[in-house]
């Protein structure tokens, strides 16, 4: 297993950074082994503009002075937000970033007064929602393959 990286900064994405983390999302959905052909799919909906990064929570993590992966995080109501994307770069997984950033989306959603996050997941990441203390919440039809069923699940935000 890698280790964890000792250098770790979690920061705000700058509008400037929009190609890095779309680049970054590929690599990171296309980690789970996916066609090329699914992951073409894929690539409006893993596509990062610089108005999405300034109108919403997006923040970096940064490993030894590289940006490692990132979230982004929107509201859907005035007590509940989304967490509508956790990429890290496949050299990192099972390193802990992804943890980190869970637990920093957690901080910027219960500071902003959200109660529940909700988080549409890949079917290979159900298993690291589940552990981050999410519970199963349905399923929902994908943005990008019409009939492919994505894992929903919440995290309860008042409890510890």
């Amino acid at each position: 297993m890698v280790s964890a990286p000792k250098d770790v900064l979690i920061r705000r994405a700058m509008p400037g950074e929009a190609d890095l983390l779309s680049e970054l999302a590929m690599r990171s959905k296309a980690h789970w082994g996916y066609s090329e052909e699914f992951m073409d799919a894929c690539r409006r909906e893993l596509r990062y503009e610089a108005p999405h990064i300034t109108a919403n929570p997006v923040f970096v993590i940064e490993a030894d002075s590289r940006v490692a992966g990132f979230y982004s995080t929107r509201p859907l109501s005035p007590s509940s937000v989304e967490l509508d994307g956790l990429f890290v770069e496949p050299e990192f997984i099972g390193t802990g970033l992804g943890r980190q950033l869970v637990a920093h989306a957690r901080q910027i959603a219960i500071a902003a007064g959200a109660t529940t996050m909700v988080i549409q997941g890949d079917p290979n990441a159900s298993s690291f929602y589940l552990a981050m203390g999410a519970v199963p919440a349905g399923q929902c039809e994908s943005r990008s393959v019409p009939g492919r069923l994505l894992p929903v699940f919440q995290i309860d935000l008042t409890s510890g």
